[in-house]
């Protein structure tokens, strides 16, 4: 039998985002291997969770490239970025909760990750659509709570599919837009 080793990897975050203590004989289970062959792909938990975070980084990446953030306002190239994490919610929930395991050995991907997703928010301070007095690595981690609270609800049934990328557009949106001062 050969096993879709992306699947699995959805799989145990998709478990994983709701269940963070869960054992690889549960990771195992979930993914419809049994555990011999989850531990052939994966020497252990860490071995899981930094195959999970590689293949998470490259699916953002996949996701901010295909948001096209450089095209149009900066508005709208996040409402782009949000949409396109939808796909891969529960995987990017789960890291964005979880890259704090390796402390000492951070991945480089997520560097790279948090350059551009602050440089629109930059660009959007500069255009004066964003709030400036938010910084743009402030407003990075509260997109990143964002899609993984948002993932948390819809795979808890609480909130539907379909209004993911509204409500986190919206609540994002309606947090960071710069409005006029009135005297």
């Amino acid at each position: 039998m050969t096993v879709d080793r992306e699947q699995v990897l959805r799989t145990a975050a998709a478990l994983l985002s709701r269940k963070a203590t869960a054992t690889m004989d549960e990771v195992a289970k979930a993914a419809g291997i049994g555990r011999a062959t989850l531990h052939r792909h994966f020497a252990g938990r860490d071995s899981l969770v930094r195959a999970l975070e590689d293949f998470g980084i490259r699916e953002f990446e996949t996701a901010l490239d295909e948001a096209r953030l450089d095209e149009g306002g900066a508005r709208d190239a996040l409402r782009r970025l949000i949409a396109e994490t939808e796909s891969n919610a529960a995987l990017l929930g789960f890291l964005f909760s979880e890259n704090q395991l390796f402390e000492d050995e951070v991945n480089e991907g997520w560097n790279r990750l948090d350059a551009r997703v602050s440089a629109l928010f930059q660009r959007g301070q500069e255009e004066g659509d964003f709030r400036i007095d938010l910084t743009a690595a402030w407003l990075t981690e509260a997109l990143y709570g964002l899609v993984g609270s948002g993932a948390w609800a819809v795979q808890s049934g609480r909130v539907a599919g379909k209004d993911y990328q509204f409500m986190i557009a919206e609540l994002l949106l309606g947090g960071v837009t710069r409005r006029s001062v009135e005297k």
